[in-house]
């Protein structure tokens, strides 16, 4: 996304989350904990253009992304979301179908690596979101459950039907998205949708731990091989490596990549610039 900006300033408060931001890592928490964080209308919106805000903002390297209380997101609020589309027509239902992709998409978009944090229920959209994420850092007393077919909808919400194949494979995805039942933590790493399981209470902090790690590294390496992974799932071979090349061109002219000789010349840790 391209860092130049208009006449609109900055966002001061989010009033659907929680942001903070120390030293390149921006941590980003739903803060419905009565609800299990459930999300609203309000909340899908302030997701989207948060990260679009962020995206702009070259100083933010990392987001991990968290729920407070009890669970990460139990998705959609029945009351709010559900009892609201109801009275909606055709024009309205497409609008708020397609936000919910937005925030989907500027995840999968944004220049910088996106962490889920997860802890108790990651359900509907709250699944599709960790989903959605580069990581998922997961403590034992998660569990992941794809439940729209459970309210009489399509499995393949928000991208889901694109997305969950490509991590846990077909077969898995199939019996995930159609039957909705719940997928708890040790499954769940069995089958490649978490990045990494942590002892019971410790998903937060070893999050972070991956944020800051990937904070204090070679940012713009990381983005564009975030940007890669996104482009090259559907590009014919011969296409990916036209791209790589490309990519790895553009890199070489940078000054990170010289940084790295020099560091390495001098027998010196690397001062990754991101740049």
């Amino acid at each position: 996304m391209s860092p130049f900006t208009g006449s609109a300033t900055r966002t001061p408060d989010w009033r659907h989350l929680r942001l903070t931001v120390d030293e390149g890592v921006a941590t980003v928490t739903l803060a419905r904990p009565d609800k299990l964080n459930a999300l609203t209308f309000g909340a899908y919106a302030d997701l989207r253009d948060l990260l679009a805000e962020l995206s702009r903002d070259r100083s933010v390297r990392a987001l991990v992304l968290g729920g407070e209380g009890r669970g990460f997101c139990s998705g959609g609020d029945v009351d709010e979301i559900i009892g609201a589309t109801l009275a909606m027509d055709t024009a309205q239902l497409l609008d708020f179908n397609r936000m919910t992709g937005q925030v989907v998409r500027a995840v999968r978009e944004c220049p910088f690596p996106v962490i889920a944090a997860v802890h108790g229920v990651a359900a509907g959209a709250g699944a599709v979101l960790a989903l959605a994420a580069d990581f998922r850092v997961a403590d034992p007393s998660a569990r992941f459950s794809f439940l729209f077919t459970r309210v009489g909808l399509s499995g393949g919400d928000m991208g889901a039907a694109y997305l969950l194949p490509r991590v846990v494979g077909l077969g898995h995805a199939t019996r995930l998205l159609m039957l909705g039942e719940p997928v708890r933590a040790p499954e769940a790493e069995r089958i490649g949708l978490l990045s990494e399981l942590t002892e019971e209470g410790r998903a937060a902090e070893a999050a972070q731990a991956l944020a800051r790690r990937l904070a204090d590294g070679p940012a713009l390496a990381y983005a564009q091989t975030k940007a890669l992974l996104t482009a090259e799932l559907d590009m014919p071979l011969a296409a990916s490596v036209e791209l790589d090349a490309s990519t790895q061109a553009l890199l070489m002219n940078g000054e990170d990549y010289a940084e790295f000789h020099a560091a390495f010349t001098e027998k010196r840790p690397p001062k990754w610039q991101g740049r």
